[in-house]
C-alpha cells in the first residue's frame, strides 16, 4: 500500500512540476509579454463587471457577493483564452477580499452615521 501512495504522490508531485513548467512557459517564454497583457486585461474586465454589480445593489451580503463572482468567473471559465483554471484563481482571489469590503462598508458606514 505504501508503494502505491509513493507512485501516486510521485505522481501528483510531476503534475505539478509539469504545470508550473507549462505556466512559467505561458507566461515568460517568447510570448510571455503579451500573455500577462492578456490575462491582465480579462481580470481586470471582470472585476469590473462584479464592481459594477454592485454599484447597482444598495445593500450586499456575503452570500450574494460570491454568487456574483461565481456568475462572473464561471461566464470567464468557458473562455478559450482564459479557461477553468485561471478563471478559478481569480474566483478564489475575489472571495478572499469580502472581509475586507464588509470592515470598510462598516467603517464608511459609521463615518457617515457620525458626521450627521
Amino acid at each position: 500500500m505504501t508503494e502505491k501512495k509513493d507512485k501516486k504522490g510521485g505522481a501528483a508531485i510531476a503534475a505539478t512540476l509539469l504545470s508550473a513548467a507549462a505556466a512559467g512557459f505561458y507566461l515568460y517564454g517568447p510570448k510571455g509579454a503579451e500573455n500577462r497583457v492578456k490575462i491582465k486585461a480579462w481580470t481586470l474586465k471582470a472585476k469590473a463587471e462584479v464592481l459594477e454589480h454592485f454599484e447597482k445593489s444598495k445593500e450586499v451580503s456575503g452570500e450574494k457577493y460570491e454568487e456574483v463572482i461565481d456568475k462572473v468567473t464561471g461566464k470567464y471559465a468557458k473562455m478559450k483564452t482564459v479557461g477553468e483554471e485561471e478563471a478559478a484563481k481569480l474566483n478564489r482571489e475575489l472571495k478572499r477580499h469580502w472581509k475586507a469590503i464588509q470592515k470598510a462598508a462598516a467603517e464608511d458606514a459609521s463615518k457617515k452615521s457620525g458626521k450627521k
